[in-house]
């Protein structure tokens, strides 16, 4: 399986999209985010990590269905102070969704979820189907 590098641009349209997201309302800009996710495979499992840092593991809801993982929740919401003066503002706080199509068949209804340091890690079974399965050579011999 090839490696997809995540990117919330696509290349060769940063102008484009910097010229959609002046015309969002302001709101929408600083109150979503798109977490970025690292998805791995083991022999049984489809395993999807994101650093989910500073938000409660409670306010995050998980959901699989027809083998599309989704992760929708909501980080701290802080207060704006007009009288800061950024030099950058680049934390990211607010609500975030997330679909991510999984690769395979997977038994969503097995899926495990934990966080540790920051970083939810989803652990989710691959269907018995999907699974390879080796075929032995019969050898036969002649008469």
């Amino acid at each position: 399986m090839a490696l997809i590098k995540w990117s919330p641009f696509f290349e060769g349209m940063d102008d484009m999209d910097r010229s959609f997201s002046d015309l969002m309302p302001m709101a929408t800009k600083q109150n979503n985010f798109t977490p970025a996710v690292d998805m791995y495979e083991d022999k049984d499992n489809v395993i999807v990590e994101t650093q989910l840092a500073g938000i409660d593991p409670e306010k995050v809801n998980i959901s699989i269905e027809n083998d599309v993982l989704c992760i929708q929740g909501e980080g701290e919401k802080t207060s704006e102070v007009d009288d800061k003066n950024y030099y950058r503002k680049e934390i990211r706080r607010g609500s975030f969704y997330r679909n991510i199509p999984l690769p395979t068949q997977v038994e969503g209804d097995k899926a495990e979820a934990i966080t540790e340091e920051g970083v939810l890690k989803i652990s989710i079974p691959k269907a018995p189907e999907s699974k390879p399965k080796a075929i032995k050579i019969k050898n036969k011999k002649k008469n």
